[in-house]
């Protein structure tokens, strides 16, 4: 039981809470980020390009040989360059829209730290330190 109330308190603390939000809104996030670069920026790349996935481009280095009755059969050796640089374009729409979100927020939380609030009075002495205060000035007017 004490290992259920354990996992019941780390469960439920804000900064595990907080993760699995931020971990949901990140994977919708990445699904807007992807349509984006497939649906809106691809068809733009590909007009001077011809291609609208990069996935495709790639270079044959060997090619399949079947099997016959003397020799094995050999499987065909692709470069796929291609889908590194669609993954290196993706990473980088990624990186460039969270940059602007981290931006954004920042800029929203600035706001809010811009106006600061009033600084709160000094506490008034105690009698005490009044009484003090006067003692200590009767005792400089006699010097």
């Amino acid at each position: 039981m004490a290992f259920l109330k354990e996992f019941k308190e780390f469960a439920l603390k804000g900064n595990v809470m907080d993760m699995a939000v931020g971990v949901i809104i990140g994977g919708a996030f990445g699904k807007i980020v992807t349509s984006l670069v497939n649906d809106v920026l691809m068809p733009i790349i590909s007009l001077p390009l011809g291609s609208t996935n990069f996935s495709d481009l790639s270079v044959t280095l060997r090619e399949a040989v079947e099997a016959t009755e003397t020799t094995p059969a050999v499987a065909e050796v692709v470069w796929k360059y291609g889908a590194f640089l669609q993954q290196c374009l993706d990473f980088i729409i990624l990186a460039f829209c969270v940059f602007l979100m981290v931006k954004m927020m920042n800029k929203l939380s600035k706001k809010k730290e811009a106006a600061p609030a009033p600084a709160p009075e000094p506490p008034k002495p105690t009698k005490d330190q009044e009484l003090l205060a006067e003692i200590r000035d009767l005792l400089k007017e006699k010097r």
